[in-house]
């Protein structure tokens, strides 16, 4: 009976078993399982283009409703998805086990999170983007209103519906090709800290938008305005987990990519806007498809020599060396700059050398160990915009020389030599002349 039991467990724990296999790894970073939760299964409907590019990039999508009540993010202790996707911008509570806190440690394990709010928004997903370091504006009624660039569709008139091509200046973010047309977005508006350099503007509104409620005159200077205010923005957070947030839900939706667009005060009239290039490409930096680096074969050794030592000594000539790549969606390939530093480090860097490469992701250098001993480090602290970051270090003693390996006859020091031998043989005529002379 008992043998029955433990079969039994054993095959119910199969499909567990085989969601836990899809899961992120090192090595694949967008083999992955991504939990979508909606307002309402029309959301499917609506924004199905987004959620199709996505499945058709290997992502296998879990779609659930914001207030399922078997809602959860992980089961045994282990992680059940590997992203988390929140088009419910309506939502006070969340089902099953699933609350605000819940999706901060999630975010804090290491996984993605894609965040789209509306005019509607809550105060559990403002909540949310607060912890993440963007704030809504705090007008519950507030939306972006721009009497300049928006689009000429807008069928309402009330300039609510943006035609935004502010865009961050990194190709790593948006994808190399250029977006030409103007993203449609109609929404709320948020701010970022600037101390915070975690979070990225990648969408800013034109210096003539201002946030306030479109259907009230205004009765106080707008709390947002101008190029302050951010329609979409990322955190590239310290363990790497990556975070969109975005003010307009609609800006992912089919209407919205199919729409053309022109600007206002725009003599050129876009077919198509520059909504599915944009929320695309940023979803494949968001997913680890690019700009995700790892570091192997970090080696070390004396010149002329291929084992690794296990202490050095001062003034020895070494070479340094480590191989970095970046993954491209579907392979890793070599990353080639020319910005990367190597320290040799005790409490301060005593050398501070740029690697060299060879563009097939070695990255080498050759330096001599300081006249200085101690406990030292070889660190690689490589941090720039939209790439994950890099922190290696390997620890290294060096010792002073002992006293049987210092040079028997310092050519510099001749000279003294020289004074005390004239020293010596002045003296020793001075005593038989003094000593005999009568």
């Amino acid at each position: 009976m008992s043998r029955a039991l433990a079969l039994l467990a054993l095959l119910s724990s199969f499909p567990f078993l085989a969601l836990l296999s899809n899961a992120f790894s090192p090595e694949n970073p967008t083999d992955r399982r991504v939990l979508v939760l909606l307002d309402d299964f029309s959301i499917k409907s609506s924004h199905s283009l987004y959620f199709n590019s996505l499945q058709t990039r290997g992502y296998d999508l879990d779609f659930k409703l914001a207030d399922d009540p078997k809602i959860a993010l992980q089961r045994y202790g282990q992680y059940l998805y590997d992203a988390l996707i929140l088009f419910s911008p309506t939502i006070d509570s969340f089902g099953g086990s699933l609350n605000a806190a819940a999706i901060l440690e999630f975010v804090d394990a290491g996984h993605d999170l894609i965040l789209a709010a509306d005019a509607s928004a809550s105060d559990l997903i403002r909540e949310i983007a607060s912890e993440c370091g963007v704030d809504f504006d705090e007008d519950v009624a507030a939306m972006v209103v721009d009497h300049t660039s928006y689009a000429v569709s807008d069928t309402e008139g009330d300039h609510t519906l943006i035609a935004g091509d502010n865009f961050i200046q990194s190709d790593v973010i948006l994808g190399g090709e250029k977006i030409k047309a103007p993203v449609l977005f109609k929404g709320i508006g948020h701010s970022i800290n600037p101390a915070n350099s975690l979070v990225m503007k990648i969408l800013s509104a034109s210096p003539s938008a201002y946030s306030a409620n479109p259907k009230s005159k205004l009765s106080a200077p707008p709390t947002l305005t101008g190029s302050a205010i951010s329609l979409v923005s990322v955190v590239q957070a310290r363990n790497n987990a990556r975070i969109l947030i975005s003010g307009s839900l609609s800006m992912f939706g089919n209407r919205f990519f199919r729409s053309g667009v022109q600007k206002a005060g725009s003599t050129i009239n876009h077919d198509k806007s520059g909504n599915e290039q944009f929320v695309t490409e940023t979803s494949k930096w968001v997913f680890h498809e690019r700009g995700h680096l790892k570091a192997v074969n970090v080696r070390h050794h004396k010149v002329e020599e291929a084992e690794e030592p296990s202490i050095y000594r001062i003034n020895d000539d070494l070479e340094y060396s480590v191989e970095i790549y970046e993954w491209s969606g579907t392979s890793w390939e070599p990353y080639v700059a020319d910005d990367v530093q190597v320290q040799f480090y005790m409490m301060s860097p005593y050398v501070l050398k740029t690697l060299s490469t060879n563009q097939k992701g070695v990255y080498y250098t050759s330096f001599k160990v300081p006249d200085v001993y101690g406990v030292f480090q070889f660190k690689v602290e490589y941090e720039k915009l939209g790439f994950t970051s890099l922190s290696l270090a390997k620890q290294i003693p060096v010792r002073p020389f002992r006293h049987n390996e210092y040079e028997r006859f310092i050519t510099t020091a001749f000279p003294y030599y020289g004074a005390s031998f004239s020293m010596m043989g002045g003296f020793f005529l001075f005593s038989l002349v003094y000593l005999y002379h009568k």
